[in-house]
């Protein structure tokens, strides 16, 4: 029988973006109702839990991340009635259902913001983050936002600047402030009451500033063709020590619900980022994601020294995750190529730790090219030509070769993958060599195994652009062999193993000659040699 052992930590996650997901009512824009139609592709991929980007009432100018109200859903989705749909659909299929919680900042839209800009002595003026102009009566200091500008903005009718780590219209929230922090904490309880299995904590390591408010130190890296969030680094701004105490709230609020899961958004190095684990007598997040193999070049050297420090970084009770795809993240396909996509599937499901799994990725879909006049990321907007816009990871789910793939009668807010005829969801179900059945083969085997879903791992030696690791529970041994390379690499297998069996691979299952091909990868069953 299986060890049991908490969902989340077993068991492998889908992100949802909601509006490229399927759209039901004809508007171009996915919605609830369409997820619930598709739910019976999620639930057959092999997936436990779904978890979707925002659907909270919102102005959109940041597609969701500004919240007008964190207790509703937005007429563009649905309505909380649809949203008890989907959420006894998930349960239905045995499948988890993890909602975007967004600590940082609300919209300038929520009653919140509109409460606190009334004026200087109003009593929600202190959950928000405002401050005195400086000196030369410009911003208090240097701080600049996420998406380029200074992240403070003047309001003329009080006469003081307010703090926006992202857009303008997204205002920070005070987290110093006790009525504020009760009140987020009461959104938490409001959608677990509702049966809500978890939070993704969008960008948690922002939720407090230093008091003193002192400039970033300027960044000596930085050149013109990086973001311009870059210029400083962001020392003041993210990451407080007084974070962890509400992050560890939220925890504690959390566990008392029974098996809920956390997952915070934190990108800082290995040690601080380890952090927000807490400790086992005041446990934080349970999955700090983990974004380095979308951070790193894709060369087996870098990724064996990448994940030996991870590893190595955690504490003895913290639990590792794996991410290769998001919606802000470029695709994993057009990163790499569809070749050593397949192996990055391999890798993202044998790992040690819990992967997440982005819509589209598990069809390849690669480079999508959208056209300047139908661009709709403020992001890239607002900073043109670096490459940095996320509209080519947004674009909607290819399910079939009809009329705009299935996915609405109607042309999408965003362009469909130009090989959306050949390339959809349908096409991919029939092909036994199709990225969809790979993943399915592989999110089977990793639930059927104690050795790759909840096993110790240990990086073994391999040939030059090989990455090897073998996975172990009780007397289950797995070896998996990934060539990251262009040319083809000797097959080393552990002094004292033989192979009993081959579980999976990239490709058609062939003999083994001892050598594993350019963009091969193995998942090798070892026995101990007689």
């Amino acid at each position: 029988m299986p060890v049991t052992e908490p969902w989340w930590k077993r068991g492998t996650i889908y992100q949802v973006y909601p509006r490229s997901f399927q759209d039901s009512d004809g508007d171009g824009i996915g919605d609830l109702a369409g997820i619930e139609r598709r739910i019976g592709h999620i639930a057959d991929l092999g997936v436990d839990a779904i978890w979707l980007s925002p659907i909270f009432p919102s102005p959109m100018a940041d597609f969701g991340y500004d919240v007008a109200d964190y207790c509703g859903v937005d007429p563009m989705f649905g309505d909380l009635a649809a949203f008890d749909r989907l959420l006894a659909a998930a349960h239905a299929h045995r499948l988890k259902l993890i909602l975007d919680f967004v600590p940082n900042h609300s919209s300038d839209q929520h009653p919140w913001f509109r409460e606190s800009r009334r004026a200087r002595d109003d009593p929600k003026r202190d959950w928000y983050i405002w401050r005195d102009a400086a000196p030369d009566g410009g911003p208090p200091n240097n701080w600049i936002s996420d998406f380029g500008g200074s992240a403070w903005e003047w309001d003329a009718a009080t006469g003081q600047y307010y703090l926006h780590a992202f857009l303008k219209e997204q205002p920070d929230l005070n987290w110093r402030n006790a009525e504020l922090r009760a009140a987020m904490m009461d959104v938490l309880r409001f959608w677990m009451d509702r049966g809500v299995d978890g939070f993704r904590i969008d960008v948690l390591w922002h939720i407090v500033k230093s008091e003193q408010f002192e400039d970033n130190p300027l960044n000596p890296a930085w050149t013109p063709e990086r973001s311009e969030r870059d210029r400083v680094i962001q020392l003041h701004s993210t990451d407080q020590p007084e974070a962890h105490a509400f992050s560890a709230q939220m925890r504690a609020l959390a566990d008392g619900y029974g098996e809920r899961v956390l997952i915070g958004e934190i990108f800082l190095p290995n040690a601080r980022h380890a952090r927000w684990y807490g400790t086992p007598a005041r446990p934080q997040v349970h999955l700090p994601f983990n974004f380095q193999l979308i951070e790193n070049p894709w060369n087996a050297a870098v990724l064996r020294q990448v994940i030996a420090d991870y590893e190595a970084s955690l504490p003895e009770f913290g639990w590792p995750n794996w991410v290769i795809g998001s919606h802000d993240a470029p695709r994993i396909a057009a990163r790499i190529g569809e070749a050593q996509a397949r192996v990055a599937a391999v890798m993202l499901l044998t790992l040690r730790g819990t992967p997440t799994l982005y819509q589209g990725d598990e069809l390849a879909i690669g480079e999508v090219t959208i056209p300047p006049e139908r661009v709709r990321d403020p992001q890239d907007l607002r900073q043109p030509g670096l490459g940095i816009g996320r509209d080519r990871s947004r674009t909607p789910m290819p399910w079939d070769g009809s009329p705009y793939a299935g996915f609405s009668s109607v042309e999408p807010w965003l362009p469909l993958n130009a090989d959306w005829q050949t390339r959809n969801v349908a096409t991919q179900a029939d092909d036994p060599s199709s990225m969809l059945r790979l993943y399915k083969d592989l999110l089977a085997l990793r639930r059927s195994s104690d050795a790759l879903s909840i096993g110790s791992m240990a990086l073994v030696p391999g040939d030059e652009d090989v990455l090897a690791y073998e996975r172990r529970h009780g007397s289950e041994w797995v070896l998996i062999v990934l060539n990251l390379g262009a040319q083809r690499r000797a097959l080393v297998l552990p002094d004292d193993a033989v192979v009993t069996a081959q579980l999976a691979s990239t490709h058609p299952a062939r003999a083994m000659d001892g050598s594993i091909a350019p963009d091969e990868g193995f998942i090798l069953r070892l026995e101990k040699a007689d």
